[in-house]
């Protein structure tokens, strides 16, 4: 009691006030009572909430903890909240904002299109390998850049084998090389994309440009990254989607600054996959299958 007595006379001295009303607490510098849905009311305008920091094996290490308990992680860089039997994440994510990768800090932007949340940017994580070499099961999440250059990556992201991009699961819908909380899209979901932008792209066409404009939509406007003409590019859904080119199964590298390709996570037949094209001199989509040793882009979907 003793103790207590002390810390609350620091904490007026200190220009802080605690007050107690209908059985809410206030903690405040400006006297107010706490608000009476509340039962504790920490009021600032100069100062922020600073829960308890800890690594993953710090968060994990406290027995038995409370469902509703808060933390904020120091590695994942976000705040961990236990639901009762697992730790997760507490966000108030709202797609059109930006949002930081933990695993290298790597920010993306996102855009809503329909009812879906998509990463308005190429993925972009991994140890850069050369092209000559097959992405392995190893561990380590791996990509390609254009002409094996680190460079390669820093507009238009990584280039993944299939494999890799799923990592080693062949489950549709699996959150693969993605960030947590996004996965890979399945073809019906890339259909559900192109088909809300375009209702005259037939989902079930194999290997021909489908629809009217939906690739336009989708393709980022003007030169600074496709080649010229860039037909019907408007980018008017906000993909923004990109020219990365491909890496052959060869390890060559090809077609950057004219062609798009990205993966999905439905298998066509045995080691093809579908994918979706966008290319410089159309504005239609094209859907088709890929041999899963080729490396292209990646765009995740929000689960």
């Amino acid at each position: 009691m003793k103790s207590l007595h002390i810390i609350l006379i620091t904490l007026i001295f200190s220009g802080i006030t605690i007050l107690s009303q209908a059985q809410g607490v206030g903690i405040n510098g400006n006297e107010s009572a706490p608000d009476p849905s509340a039962g504790l009311d920490v009021n600032f305008t100069d100062k922020g909430f600073l829960p308890p920091r800890m690594t993953t094996a710090q968060r994990n290490s406290i027995p038995s903890p409370a469902e509703g308990l808060m933390i904020y992680n120091t590695e994942e860089k976000t705040v961990n909240i236990y639901n009762g039997s697992s730790w997760g994440l507490l966000s108030s994510f709202i797609c059109g904002q930006p949002f930081s990768d933990p695993r290298d800090g790597r920010i993306y932007t996102t855009v809503l299109i329909g009812t879906q949340c998509w990463m308005a940017q190429n993925l972009n994580t991994g140890a850069r390998i050369d092209g000559v070499n097959n992405q392995s099961d190893n561990g380590i999440p791996e990509k390609y850049c254009f002409n094996d250059l680190e460079s390669g990556c820093d507009d238009y992201g990584g280039l993944y084998q299939w494999n890799e991009v799923m990592q080693y699961s062949t489950i549709p819908g699996s959150q693969g090389i993605c960030p947590t909380g996004w996965h890979v899209p399945t073809d019906a979901e890339w259909c559900t994309l192109t088909t809300y932008l375009d209702a005259s792209v037939n989902c079930s066409a194999l290997g021909v440009f489908s629809g009217t404009d939906a690739g336009g939509k989708m393709k980022e406007a003007g030169n600074t990254h496709w080649a010229s003409p860039n037909t019907g590019a408007t980018n008017s859904s906000g993909f923004t989607g990109l020219p990365g080119g491909m890496r052959h199964s060869s390890g060559s590298f090809n077609f950057q600054n004219t062609n798009g390709y990205f993966w999905s996570s439905t298998v066509y037949f045995t080691t093809d996959l579908y994918y979706r094209s966008l290319w410089y001199n159309y504005a239609e989509v094209i859907r088709s299958p890929l041999n899963s040793n080729y490396g292209i882009s990646v765009r995740c979907l929000k689960n």
